[in-house]
């Protein structure tokens, strides 16, 4: 409905300036706007068939199919979807080499997949429903009675039809029942393009709020001799909907010879205001000399610009639909970015990041900003800039993307650090979720007490923190027990530039600010800042101004919504986690930025839910043969719990594992369950809570074994850890299963009233009190040691710590592939080394391993790389492989 409004809108002022089409074409949906342009529809009757046509697909179609732009013809994708015929269908033809192709979620995951593989350029779509296949005939019926009274009439500006491939000339043919075949056939805009152009049409206007038509039009055109001096151009851009885009639009067809009445724009009386200049510098036809551009901008070195105050060019990646986006930064450049400093170190804010990422997502088609784990801070010199880049991949088989930011300084030498790498997460094309129980109109809220603000950035510079103007924008403040909300702005100067950025790094900033007036703002001296995203989700880009919630989340942990001043959604995360930022992750301006860090798995308190969450329906499976029992009788529960609890014996781990795999496996392949959920439950399974300790080793072990079939099939199965310090009692993940599905998260330990969840934290460098007292004259073991990380570990031990008697441990020992290179290797750097063939799995083999080091050179250490691998996706796992393993 909101692009219909802006077609139609924008239709309505092109005709302003005299920009009348000699007619009108639409594409799927854009057919709507355009009968309604042409005069065939009327604006009530259009509106109506959006409006109910859009609530139908919600109510029937979401959630069961996908779509998907594809690089090829027609006929090539007809080739190459014949294994899922049936299944997915080629659903619009918008040019020579370009198709949406739609169809089942899961078959459209496989094709693209494999078209992926095979070199072909793919781009998910932003939706979850399969419009222009089979799956529209279950709404057929029900758009039939909907749109019955519709009063088509003959149109007044002539209508091409992309359901006919002709043009609409008499009344009636435009009826509800062609906006059902306009849903459900092949949209054929690319040979009604084609079409018009041989009919003698030279120029094409998108009208839309994004140009995606363009590059097809354009690709027409220029695979035409019929196309020679053809125009094509857009009206708006996303996060260009004002007036001076348009205009910009306007201008781009007037210096390209196409008549534009200038009066329907400017203000009242100014055209009789202006003096007539001399024609001949600005006649459309030119008397001076050509000159080769030079490349200075990014089109001309063959990237394309990205038009954003952070970013400055993207080059598209062969082969892997990557995207990689380049850019600089400075402080001349940026200015702005003076404003935040932490310890005396100009430093890009997290959100900077945050909003880099954002941005990227958006030109790769994701919606959602999954995490974003930011690894050390970007760090702008005094002097000179910085260069930033940000990879994206290509599209897994779910559609989700990895994104990475890097830096390096543009002074750093020729032998100098590399590129750093500072912050790694997932985007995702899944549809943004906009529902929030929270009413941002009634402001402030209800019950809240106001907070004495005062010198509160004044006080944060004794914390590390110095804000300039910029990034002062908290306004008020108010608390509701554990709530907190604010008002946040942007400076004046900083306001005019928000409609540049999805949302501006120091506003989001801001939004975060009312947190450090709890004081939780600092660590043992360290700054504290926002290092982890989760869930993050752009609703609306460009604002100046925000209204602020934040809920805790944990000791470490906060959620956040915003919404802007008349209470629309602006941004909302799921979780972002405040952690410590230590003096030495801040170098100086003029050093380089040390990017060694590690992270380990913490687990955080979620908030309490809000009232009692109803328990849902549930089932207790045991084995492969009870989820099949399920199936097959119909009416499946909204939850089947599988208990998954070890024994005691040395095969309890492959005894209760290979019965999970069987489980899991009868569970993604069955029909029927796919809107269910799979709970499996343990106890003890995961080092949650004050405790921190594993006291069911098998039970870990199906940790391991889930997380793996939970990243291949998300949204299927949930892992749940019950509390080991309470008494078994019958099924312990009953009392918890609504509030746990609640929670949304795949994986949750409960420890007492409280439930927990995974997140990833920082481990901060220290230097131990003594060093590991190897030295050369005693040995060191390396099991797994003629493999690759046996090979870097002993290099290791011999340069870093001066080791000279290495114990090389294997399966296949002396006879292992590369072995004699490998010893003559270390034994040139000053080692001696025996190898030795040992199953480490072996107790007796060991200790008869353990025993033949020689007393001379004891025992000092041992370094284990030993390990069996026999990989697959879930559904090609074996118990025999789980065996051997």
């Amino acid at each position: 409905p909101a692009s219909f409004a802006v077609m139609v809108g924008l239709a309505a002022v092109w005709s302003s300036v005299g920009v009348l089409p000699d007619a009108v074409v639409g594409h799927s949906q854009g057919e709507i706007a355009a009968a309604c342009v042409s005069g065939a529809l009327s604006l009530e009757d259009a509106a109506k068939v959006v409006a109910l046509r859009s609530r139908a697909i919600g109510e029937r179609l979401a959630g069961h199919g996908g779509m998907a732009s594809v690089a090829l013809s027609e006929e090539e994708a007809v080739a190459g979807l014949e294994r899922w015929s049936g299944r997915v269908e080629v659903a619009a033809v918008n040019g020579p080499n370009s198709v949406v192709i739609a169809g089942d979620a899961q078959a459209l995951d496989e094709a693209l997949e494999a078209l992926s593989a095979e070199g072909v350029r793919v781009r998910r779509v932003a939706v979850d429903y399969a419009s222009h296949t089979r799956h529209v005939e279950d709404i057929r019926d029900a758009l039939g009675e909907m749109l019955a009274g519709i009063d088509a009439q003959a149109p007044l500006v002539p209508f091409y039809s992309t359901v006919t491939g002709g043009w609409v000339e008499a009344g009636g043919v435009l009826d509800g029942g062609y906006w059902y075949r306009n849903l459900r056939g092949q949209v054929g805009f690319g040979p009604a393009v084609a079409d018009l152009l041989g009919q003698g049409h030279r120029v094409f206007v998108e009208v839309s709020a994004h140009p995606v038509l363009v590059q097809p039009v354009t690709g027409i055109l220029d695979g035409s001799d019929a196309g020679e001096g053809g125009v094509v151009t857009g009206s708006l851009r996303r996060e260009e909907g004002g007036l001076r885009r348009l205009l910009v639009s306007m201008a781009e067809l007037f210096v390209r010879g196409v008549p534009v009445d200038w009066t329907g724009v400017l203000p009242a009386g100014s055209a009789s205001a202006h003096v007539d200049l001399p024609t001949y510098a600005f006649d459309h036809q030119h008397y001076w000399l050509h000159t080769a551009p030079t490349a200075t901008d990014a089109t001309s070195l063959g990237q394309s610009a990205v038009d954003h105050p952070l970013l400055g060019a993207m080059v598209e990646l062969p082969h892997s639909d990557g995207l990689l986006f380049t850019s600089r930064l400075s402080l001349k450049s940026h200015p702005w970015l003076t404003d935040h400093a932490l310890g005396g170190v100009v430093v890009l804010p997290g959100t900077g990041l945050v909003e880099l990422a954002v941005r990227a997502g958006d030109e790769a088609g994701c919606t959602v900003l999954e995490e974003l784990v930011i690894e050390a801070p970007l760090v702008v010199p005094e002097r000179g800039g910085v260069r930033v880049q940000v990879a994206v991949s290509g599209p897994s088989g779910n559609g989700s993307r990895t994104v990475e930011i890097y830096s390096r300084r543009e002074d750093a030498p020729g032998d100098g650090p590399a590129w750093t790498r500072h912050a790694t997460g997932t985007l995702s094309d899944r549809a943004a979720n906009r529902d929030s129980d929270f009413d941002f109109a009634a402001w402030p809220p209800p019950g809240a007490e106001p907070v004495e603000i005062g010198s509160f950035y004044t006080g944060l510079v004794e914390q590390g923190y110095e804000y300039g103007p910029a990034f002062q924008g908290v306004r008020t403040v108010w608390r509701r027990g554990e709530e907190l909300f604010a008002e946040v702005a942007l400076t004046e100067e900083q306001r005019k530039d928000a409609v540049k950025f999805g949302i501006h790094p120091a506003l989001l900033d801001a939004a975060l600010h009312a947190h450090a007036l709890s004081g939780a703002t600092t660590d043992g001296g360290a700054v504290r800042q926002p290092l982890d995203w989760n869930g993050l989700v752009l609703h609306a880009a460009g604002a100046s101004a925000l209204r602020v919630r934040l809920l805790p989340g944990g000791s470490d942990a906060l959620s956040l919504e915003a919404a802007d001043e008349a209470g629309g959604p602006v941004v909302s995360a799921r979780t972002v986690v405040m952690r410590a930022l230590s003096a030495g992750q801040l170098s100086s301006p003029g050093d380089p930025v040390a990017t060694d860090s590690l992270f380990r798995v913490d687990w955080a308190e979620l908030p309490p839910a809000q009232g009692a969450v109803p328990a849902p329906s549930w089932a207790p499976v045991v084995s492969a043969e009870d989820v099949a029992a399920l199936s097959d009788a119909g009416g499946v529960p909204a939850v089947a719990v599988l208990q998954a609890v070890g024994g005691d014996g040395e095969d309890a781990v492959l005894t209760l594992t290979s019965r999970v795999l069987e489980v899991v496996q009868v569970w993604l392949s069955a029909s029927g369950v796919e809107e269910s959920r799979l709970v499996v439950a343990t106890r003890g399974a995961v080092a949650a809570g004050s405790e921190a300790t594993v006291t069911d080793p098998a039970g870990a072990a199906v940790w391991g074994l889930v997380r793996a079939a939970q990243a291949e099939n998300p949204d299927r199965i949930v892992l749940l850890d019950t509390d080991p310090a309470l008494p078994v009692s019958g099924n312990g993940a009953v009392p918890v299963l609504g509030a746990v599905l609640a929670c949304g998260e795949p994986q949750v330990a409960v420890r007492g009233d409280a439930l927990s969840v995974p997140r990833l934290a920082r481990v901060t460098a220290q230097a131990p009190d003594t060093e590991p007292v190897f030295g050369p004259e005693g040995s060191v073991l390396i099991t797994g040691g003629t493999g690759s990380l046996g090979a870097l570990a002993a290099r290791h031990l011999i340069s870093r710590y001066g080791v000279r008697h290495l114990v090389l441990a294997s399966r296949r020992g002396p006879d292992a592939e590369g072995v004699r290179e490998l010893v003559a290797e270390l034994t040139e750097q000053g080692a001696q080394v025996s190898v030795v063939a040992c199953d480490v799995s072996d107790r007796d083999q060991v200790e008869a391993l353990l025993a033949s080091v020689p007393d001379e050179h004891p025992l000092r250490g041992v370094v284990h790389t030993a390990g069996v691998l026999d990989a697959g996706v879930i559904g090609a796992l074996t118990p025999e492989r789980l065996a051997r393993v």
